[in-house]
């Protein structure tokens, strides 16, 4: 099995390592590659919500609890995003599956660019109330203060907070898309390289 190590006449290890293979022979991603990959998805769908919700509202505390939540969550987003980063130069992703090459540059693509706008949509997000000279709450815990009031350079980054939320749906949906091709036509268990391994079949690596 590719990626695994089995001494010669021994029995295979059954205590499951660190990393481990799918049921299917495809190389999991690390466990604590799956977690911040699922926290940061649950992160995003709220953070979206949430601003709908404040924009909707009209001027009143819970308006601005709101918009404290969205900032705080976009925050959050960042941290981790940029956490997710630093540690798969730590620990590399294993290697694509086989599919058509188109597909597997398009799903790279992809990947890149949610990286890319998940880093953005916080630091616009930020810049755009910074510069209006507010602090921005985090959740309520402590604040990061604000910047001298600029209306120019905060039209910039309102325009790049405004377009930036259209590109999340389409890589979002994308990202979604692809998975679901994976799942439900290909049958080749990539969607399981993302998830924690429940058959107990899990190989050293």
């Amino acid at each position: 099995m590719s990626g695994s190590s089995i001494l010669a006449g021994k029995a295979a290890p059954t205590a499951l390592p660190a990393t481990y293979v799918t049921a299917s022979g495809m190389p999991r991603y690390h466990p604590v590659s799956q977690a911040l990959h699922w926290l940061n998805a649950a992160l995003v769908l709220a953070v979206l919500p949430l601003a709908w919700v404040a924009i909707s509202l009209p001027p009143t505390p819970a308006k601005g609890s709101m918009f404290v939540l969205h900032k705080s969550v976009g925050l959050t987003i960042l941290a981790i995003v940029v956490l997710r980063i630093v540690w798969r130069m730590v620990r590399p992703a294993p290697p694509d599956p086989q599919a058509p090459r188109l597909l597997t540059l398009i799903g790279r693509v992809n990947h890149y660019l949610l990286y890319a706008i998940f880093l953005i949509m916080p630091i616009s997000g930020y810049l755009l109330s910074a510069l209006s000279g507010r602090d921005t709450p985090y959740f309520w815990l402590f604040t990061i203060p604000g910047l001298p009031k600029d209306d120019a350079s905060q039209k910039v980054f309102e325009s790049i907070h405004v377009f930036g939320q259209w590109l999340v749906y389409a890589l979002v949906l994308l990202h979604v898309a692809g998975t679901a091709w994976h799942l439900i036509v290909r049958r080749d268990g990539l969607l399981e390289r993302m998830l924690p391994v429940q058959d107990g079949r899990g190989r050293i690596r």
